[in-house]
């Protein structure tokens, strides 16, 4: 594939994609610092994934599954992120979008996505953006009644948790 092609369908997918990279990053880097490097670390990946992207599934289910390898290989990998890592040119603004919306509700929710396993993490963004539990299925490499048991166990430690904090003022 010809770098210049490649280089299309990487701005291409970044900019559709950007909202399912925030929320993977979000999801699984917690201050600004590891959240640029988690950045960083995904989109190299994608850049690097694009030429044995084959068109076998959407290119969103091709992106979200790249992000969510990626993120899980990093937060397994770096507990803490060391200094002076560069971001990728052309794309780092990017990730200052995720600040600039606040709603209390979202916080709350992105902090009990954090406390989950990278399963149930990834479930869960995936859950949120409406993809079937086939296609979860497909991406995470688990069987599709284990996507609907997860999401089941999920749903309901959430609107617990929901219904104390909120209750208790939180």
């Amino acid at each position: 594939m010809p770098e210049s092609e490649q280089k299309e369908i990487f701005y291409d997918w970044l900019k559709k994609y950007k909202g399912l990279l925030f929320k993977v990053v979000r999801a699984y880097a917690f201050n600004l610092h590891d959240q640029e490097d988690l950045f960083q670390e995904i989109t190299l990946q994608i850049w690097n994934s694009i030429p044995n992207f084959r068109g076998d599934s959407a290119a969103s289910t091709w992106v979200y599954r790249v992000s969510l390898y990626s993120a899980i290989s990093w937060s397994k990998k770096e507990k803490k992120h060391s200094t002076g890592k560069q971001s990728l040119d052309g794309v780092s603004h990017m990730l200052t979008e995720i600040s600039s919306f606040k709603d209390g509700r979202v916080e709350w929710l992105y902090k009990q996505i954090a406390k989950l396993n990278e399963i149930d993490r990834s479930l869960t963004l995936l859950l949120l953006d409406g993809f079937s539990y086939k296609e979860m299925s497909n991406i995470l490499g688990i069987s599709e009644s284990n996507v609907g048991v997860k999401i089941n166990r999920i749903k309901k430690d959430l609107i617990q948790k929901s219904q104390e904090d909120f209750k208790n003022g939180v």
